[in-house]
């Protein structure tokens, strides 16, 4: 325990004397809890002390200028951040309300990430605590955290941080299908188990001969993300056709490793040649994941799925742009709030979209543009489609080639006239999928925008280029 720790520990006690949480527990455990959170996040010193100290003000007896008088201007500005974040109400009393409070956390987060993930955090706990507060709150609150909460730790990369929040807000979202999938579930989950731990044994031993020392876990599939694959039409509630539900989770050194530790795979297992390999460590996910995923023949003639990473790749998995600053305070040998900014900036660059969201939502007037923009842009599920160079864009679900012309370039978009997803001709409302090769065929000169492509593109910036593009003078 540091110092720092010690002495925002005392703070907050002082600050929250008396004041219990809806469990009857003294208010300061949710403050302990936040940070502990922190910590296994493997965050700054910094950032547990204002997780220690989030509520101080809002909820607590202290002032902005206790904080700076205590602890400096670097805390005191993470606080107040976190502050600002906590005003978010998913509807607030208003419309009106909310989105200005949306649009407070999105500048929140372009100044200093670790706002939002110390948020995160607090969320987090709130969530595991749920069950304490009266159910209006409960459904309100779960909702939020389906909306906004979980879909921006996947956008920071904290896989694991999301997938919990979804199933903690599962149950009071959806309380029939939670408990239908948990019936249905579990003889599947059971049967799944016992082949894991068949192959498990068996690569062991065939990794053993080429000379890793592997770590290898089964990892079973989040409730609420296995009910929205079941609720995909192809799979129609079919349990068993969920290869996933318990992966295989292989965890190596170095990259190269991860190579040997494929083909280790492949001589015991075959991979099925219909579902195949997905290197996402050639091609990382728009959110930075990086690893290996294949599918094989497991024990029995069962497809399982084998996920290969290294120790380093998983705790960025799990922990996303966190891990980025627990890099930044190592290497800094005095952690500024400043340079430990510029530092995890440095290292988690694939989150230039914090910032351009935040220069965006500033031109933006209109309550209902931005709603429908932050909606369908920046919270929506991702997919990553190629250029014909193998250059990765960043693109929601339901993006089409139109949406995909415009991210690279808006002569590009201007200057369409088809395109080939996979080498095949396709039209301009077809929606892209992950790993699809996107080419756009385009006319010499730049010409007018359609009309109709407004009916289904599906990112702000299209719609806005469209725009601009047909109130330009032929």
């Amino acid at each position: 325990m540091t110092d720092l720790y010690k002495k925002a520990l005392s703070f907050a006690q002082t600050a929250h004397t008396g004041q219990k949480r809806a469990s009857g527990q003294p208010y300061i455990t949710h403050l302990e809890a936040t940070a502990q959170i922190l910590a296994q996040w493997h965050m700054d010193d910094y950032s547990v002390a204002a997780g220690l100290l989030h509520d101080s003000i809002e909820d607590g007896a202290a002032t902005n200028e206790d904080l700076i008088k205590e602890f400096g201007p670097t805390i005191a500005a993470l606080v107040d951040g976190v502050t600002k974040v906590g005003e978010i109400r998913l509807r607030g009393s208003t419309e009106e309300e909310f989105v200005e409070n949306l649009r407070k956390m999105f500048l929140a987060m372009a100044q200093d990430l670790r706002v939002v993930i110390i948020k995160l955090a607090d969320r987090l706990h709130n969530m595991r605590t749920l069950q304490y507060l009266p159910e209006h709150k409960r459904a309100r609150i779960a909702r939020e955290t389906m909306e906004v909460y979980a879909p921006l730790a996947d956008r920071l990369g904290m896989g694991e941080v999301k997938g919990e929040l979804e199933d903690l807000a599962f149950p009071y979202l959806y309380p029939q299908d939670y408990q239908w999938l948990k019936d249905y579930s579990a003889p599947a989950y059971k049967e799944a188990q016992k082949h894991i731990l068949e192959a498990k044994r068996k690569l062991l031993a065939e990794m053993a001969k080429e000379k890793l020392k592997p770590e290898i876990a089964g990892r079973a599939k989040h409730i609420y993300s296995l009910y929205r694959k079941l609720l995909r039409p192809e799979i129609n509630k079919d349990i068993s056709l969920i290869h996933d539900l318990v992966a295989l989770r292989v965890l190596v050194d170095t990259v190269e490793q991860c190579y040997t530790a494929l083909g280790a795979v492949h001589k015991i297992y075959k991979p099925v040649p219909s579902l195949g390999v997905s290197d996402y460590i050639a091609l990382p996910k728009p959110n930075g994941y990086r690893s290996i995923h294949t599918k094989v023949f497991g024990p029995d003639g069962r497809i399982i799925e084998v996920q290969i990473r290294t120790h380093a790749m998983h705790e960025e998995s799990e922990y996303g742009v966190a891990a980025h600053f627990n890099y930044a305070a190592v290497k800094s040998k005095s952690v500024s709030g400043e340079k430990l900014e510029t530092e995890a900036f440095a290292a988690a660059d694939k989150l230039s979209w914090v910032k351009q969201l935040a220069n965006w939502q500033n031109e933006v007037v209109d309550n209902q543009e931005f709603m429908q923009g932050l909606k369908f842009d920046a919270l929506s599920h991702r997919i990553f489609v190629l250029t014909p160079n193998g250059d990765v864009k960043d693109l929601p679900a339901g993006a089409t080639p139109i949406d995909f012309a415009y991210a690279v370039h808006s002569e590009m978009g201007d200057r369409a006239t088809g395109a080939k997803v996979n080498g095949k001709i396709v039209p301009f409302d077809y929606q892209l999928k992950s790993g699809d090769v996107c080419e756009v065929l385009l006319t010499k000169e730049p010409r007018k925008p359609k009309i109709d492509w407004l009916k289904f593109v599906a990112t702000h910036l299209a719609k806005q280029e469209i725009q601009k593009g047909l109130r330009t003078p032929a």
